[in-house]
């Protein structure tokens, strides 16, 4: 309906066409929406790229490399990622990475295993019913262990044997030799003296060595070796170990006295310095070279004075050392 009167224009037969049908432009319709839609996602996905947006309009946040993809060209690159790692990553990757072959042990030593015995423990004071139960030492049975010595003042015997243990095994290690102890303060009490011969032989050590000090009478003075004896009985078997632990005393001996300026005992051994003995469990159970080294006497004020010197302790580990290295042809 017409809302003014004046009539309609005329309408001439070349503008008048019939109005296509609703089908007809829809699918006009369609199609130019089809052929639109390309063109405006390729825009949008440019525009995206060039302002750096993200979903939401937020920029992309950039994802971390690994490691290995930021580090520098070379080895010796500076640069280092401006990314820094989880703790949790950087745990997987320490757990991940292989670990570093152990050096090989060098020096002169290098392969070589010793045993070094600090004798007694300053626990055994306080455990004497463990100490003096007896045990079998092939040829007859003794006491576990004993409490040692003391000088006057009560420096006891067993701090000064782990002492210059601790020294020695540190000259030994500096030489490449593995160091086994028999303890090293790490137990109450003990240990008894079969299993003091017990680790050595499981050790398959090259050289064991007792370290101790003597408690004799004021006067008697000087350091002194133990030999093993030829002992056959039970679990003792001392025939293959008599000649190298003879050996093995013998450069022990001309060492310690040449680094201590100490004197052979003036009280056994006629001078020697070397003592042979059967009734020691430790020697007579050992299937490996060992000896006992008696520093000096604890109950002479002489020699006690030597003994409490953390200097001359020193040259006595000096002395020992070197004694074990000539065995061991180092």
């Amino acid at each position: 309906m017409r809302y003014d009167d004046s009539p309609p224009p005329p309408e001439s037969a070349a503008s008048v066409s019939p109005d296509p049908p609703w089908y007809a432009r829809r699918s006009t319709l369609a199609v130019a929406v089809a052929a639109l839609a390309p063109t405006a996602l390729a825009g949008w996905v440019l525009t995206q790229v060039l302002t750096g947006s993200g979903p939401g309009g937020q920029p992309p946040q950039p994802k971390a490399l690994p490691a290995s993809h930021t580090a520098g060209a070379g080895a010796g690159d500076a640069k280092s990622s401006t990314t820094t790692p989880s703790p949790a990553a950087s745990a997987s990757a320490s757990a991940s990475a292989p670990a570093a072959p152990a050096a090989p042990a060098k020096g002169p030593l290098a392969g070589r295993t010793v045993v070094i015995d600090p004798g007694h423990n300053t626990g055994n004071f306080k455990h004497t019913s463990e100490i003096d139960r007896q045990v079998d030492i092939g040829t007859n049975r003794k006491e576990c262990d004993t409490t040692g010595t003391t000088t006057n003042s009560g420096y006891m015997e067993a701090e000064f044997t782990l002492d210059v243990s601790r020294r020695t095994r540190t000259l030994l290690e500096s030489k490449g030799a593995k160091v086994v102890f028999t303890h090293d303060a790490d137990r109450p009490w003990g240990p008894c003296i079969d299993e003091r011969a017990r680790i050595g032989n499981e050790a398959n050590a090259d050289a064991v060595v007792s370290v101790h000090a003597d408690g004799v009478s004021a006067g008697n003075r000087g350091f002194h070796i133990i030999l093993p004896a030829t002992v056959k009985g039970g679990a003792a078997d001392t025939s293959k170990i008599v000649g190298p632990s003879r050996d093995l005393g013998e450069r022990i001996a001309g060492n310690f006295a040449r680094s201590t300026g100490s004197a052979p005992a003036n009280y056994l051994g006629s001078g020697t310095g070397l003592v042979v003995r059967d009734d020691l469990g430790g020697l007579n159970l050992s299937t490996r070279p060992k000896v006992f080294i008696e520093c000096g006497n604890m109950r002479d004020a002489k020699d006690a004075a030597q003994l409490t010197s953390p200097q001359w302790r020193q040259k006595a580990a000096e002395g020992i050392t070197n004694g074990i290295v000539g065995f061991l042809g180092g």
